[in-house]
């Protein structure tokens, strides 16, 4: 059991790593809360964000309550595995990372907020875990579209880092690399917690503001 947990806390390689499938998953291209697509072609202007921060369902929730989000899905990101299923992602041989694609308007919602509202919302300092839910899939991580995504996502970085060492806290352990192939999860999975207000949401903060 404890040999199961180690396993689940490291990546897998390549020769390790389950081998997917060539055909994607089939979702229901709308989005549950308001009715946007949540897969593309988006209306022009559209800008694109990638998160990583514990279970997805509690993520998605978080970004599509703000102002400016076209819309949001979850899915699977930065492993080997192609096109992988939601209990492949958990064997945690596929090396990907539950994630939440947010679809925004940057003239309503800005890139530097939507770095915020992710460093407020989990802890980026447990590893390969966030809260109870333990395993690679749960890594905290900011995959990136641009270079100015990536200088904003890093300048955030060392900002919170500063102030989560006043507070007491360690290392952050965030991920910031470039926007790997976004897998959607299963539909069953987008915004679960709208499907299902009673669910399971582990998802929680440090309290600690961020500032940029």
């Amino acid at each position: 059991m404890i040999f199961g947990l180690n396993k689940k806390l490291q990546l897998p390689s390549a020769g390790e790593a389950l081998p997917g499938r060539d055909i994607p998953i089939v979702i229901d291209n709308r989005h549950f809360v308001n009715g946007n697509v949540i897969a593309p072609p988006f209306p022009a202007g559209i800008e694109q964000a990638l998160f990583g921060l514990g279970c997805f369902w509690g993520a998605e929730r978080k970004f599509w309550q703000v102002p400016g989000i076209f819309s949001t899905a979850v899915g699977y990101a930065g492993g080997i595995t192609p096109n992988p299923t939601y209990e492949e992602v958990c064997t945690g041989m596929t090396g990907h990372n539950e994630v939440v694609l947010v679809n925004y308007d940057p003239s309503k919602m800005s890139y530097k907020s939507l770095l915020t509202l992710f460093w407020e919302s989990h802890n980026p300092t447990q590893g390969m875990r966030q809260g109870n839910d333990a395993g690679t899939q749960y890594r905290s991580g900011i995959y990136v579209f641009d270079d100015e995504q990536k200088n904003m996502a890093n300048s955030s970085r060392e900002a919170y880092q500063e102030e989560l060492y006043k507070a007491g806290f360690s290392a952050i352990t965030t991920e910031i690399i470039d926007a790997p192939a976004f897998y959607y999860a299963e539909s069953y999975h987008q915004q679960y917690l709208a499907k299902n207000p009673a669910g399971y949401c582990g998802l929680g903060g440090t309290g600690v503001s961020c500032v940029d």
